[in-house]
């Protein structure tokens, strides 16, 4: 039996990877895959992400949602949940879904509001970056990635600005 892929998306800072390792916590077995950290094992020549989207940055994030996706089908079809977290685009799950033919993906966009995203973001602890260098990035992306769009695209919509972690799961896992 295979187990679900999760596909949490929405923009730095709205709590991807905690919602992940909370929601995980309610399967026998359970893989995150952030695409930031198969990203981060490029040793040399790593592009960072940016607003202006280089062609390397874009190819690189590129490869990591290919090995994300590939990861995620091998561990899915083992038994594993899955959840798969990135920035993704509504439209970018599509590229992603051609590898998970059969497979049960749910994805997810949380959309707390760019305040709660913002203190969100200055409270995280653990990065291997001043998080304070996203604020610029998070108050751009924010208003571009509008949760109409994704629930056109079938995604479920989640705005968790008034929902502490275990509710966040306890609303996806309902």
């Amino acid at each position: 039996m295979s187990g679900p892929v999760w596909v949490l998306s929405g923009s730095p800072g709205v709590g991807k990877s905690s919602v992940a390792h909370a929601l995980l916590q309610h399967y026998p077995r359970g893989l995150h895959l952030p695409v930031d950290d198969l990203r981060e094992f490029v040793v040399s020549g790593l592009v960072p992400p940016s607003l202006n989207h280089p062609p390397e940055a874009v190819r690189q994030f590129e490869l990591a949602r290919r090995a994300a996706a590939f990861h995620a089908r091998l561990y899915a079809e083992a038994g594993f949940a899955v959840a798969v977290d990135d920035v993704l685009w509504s439209a970018d799950l599509e590229a992603m879904r051609v590898h998970w033919a059969g497979l049960d993906v749910r994805p997810v966009f949380l959309c707390p509001t760019l305040e709660v995203t913002q203190a969100r973001n200055a409270a995280r602890t653990g990065k291997a970056f001043d998080t304070q260098s996203l604020v610029p990035m998070i108050a751009a992306l924010h208003p571009a990635m509008p949760p109409a769009e994704y629930r056109a695209a079938g995604w479920r919509v989640l705005d968790t600005s008034g929902l502490s972690l275990e509710q966040t799961v306890a609303q996806l896992l309902g």
